[in-house]
């Protein structure tokens, strides 16, 4: 996935090194399954399959597919995991590119090669089908689902306490040994200067995208990884990060990205609509300001 992980746990007599393989084992799987950096992944297979062709996929290839298309559907399209082409031709995704603005009609042909109405899927058959030169990019989802293949690992070796990390992305459970709960602050762009906001993760997962990640400067002006699917270009609505709690990671993942795509006010609507507990951090004249859906600022009180 091209990061790091952490998992901090109350084990008990299991062997750190076993634990510690059988996190890794998990997500080596889903970076052998979703990986759009490594070319023989399922994921890079389907990307480069015959148009109209069928293709029986992994569990979990298949869940994290099923999930963001329906995120997709739920958000207009700012979500979308058919963008990888948008990725690769603003320089960041897994093949070389220069880190300048393209052309309208490169931004056109890439915008002609994404759509996530495109894919079809089977849900009893567990395959999908490859419209034609589509290429599927899960960076907005894989980390988040990722961590919840973790703690599903730690479930079944009877680890109930834990607080787990891939690539910022967090899950925690449980309690820890001086019976506190897992306390984490959340992430906030470097030098926002504003007051930390503290989470208890007990049975909670945190995801935050933010445009201080990845980007380029060009003639004065920031290009954010976070590209838009809509308009096929990065995102230049001021915000600069948003977090976003669920029990799920992966869901987490993918309404953190939709939501930054969206904009505080859209994002704050429709976190308002579906009870998303999320927190938006806005760049302004006069510096950073915070927002938060309902659903989090009820979990504050």
């Amino acid at each position: 996935m091209g990061t790091t992980w952490s998992a901090h746990l109350v084990a008990g007599t299991i062997p750190a090194e076993r634990l510690q393989a059988a996190i890794q084992a998990e997500l080596d799987q889903v970076v052998a399954e979703m990986s759009h950096w490594e070319a023989g992944s399922d994921l890079s297979r389907f990307n480069r399959a015959a148009p109209g062709s069928w293709h029986s996929l992994p569990s979990g290839f298949f869940a994290v597919l099923d999930t963001a298309l329906e995120q997709a559907g739920a958000t207009g399209g700012a979500f979308d995991p058919t963008i990888g082409a948008l990725v690769d031709l603003w320089g960041f995704g897994a093949k070389p590119a220069p880190l300048v603005p393209p052309s309208e009609a490169a931004i056109a042909a890439a915008l002609a090669r994404t759509g996530w109405k495109g894919i079809e899927i089977d849900r009893h058959a567990r395959r999908a089908r490859q419209p034609g030169g589509v290429a599927l990019d899960f960076s907005g989802i894989a980390k988040g689902y990722g961590v919840d293949r973790v703690t599903g690992c730690l479930r079944a070796h009877g680890i109930a306490d834990y607080l787990i990390e891939v690539g910022g992305e967090l899950s925690g459970a449980g309690i820890k040994t001086d019976g506190q709960p897992w306390w984490v602050d959340i992430e906030a762009p470097p030098g926002a200067g504003l007051p930390a906001t503290r989470a208890a993760l007990h049975g909670l997962s945190i995801a935050t995208s933010g445009d201080y990640r990845r980007f380029f400067d060009h003639d004065g002006r920031r290009y954010a990884h976070s590209l838009d699917p809509r308009s096929g270009r990065p995102i230049g609505n001021g915000l600069a990060s948003v977090a976003v709690l669920h029990a799920q990671c992966m869901i987490a993942d993918a309404l953190a990205t939709a939501l930054t795509v969206l904009g505080r006010e859209a994002g704050l609507a429709h976190a308002a609509q579906h009870g998303i507990a999320a927190l938006f951090v806005e760049r302004t004249t006069s510096g950073f300001s915070e927002s938060l859906s309902p659903a989090l600022a009820a979990m504050a009180d």
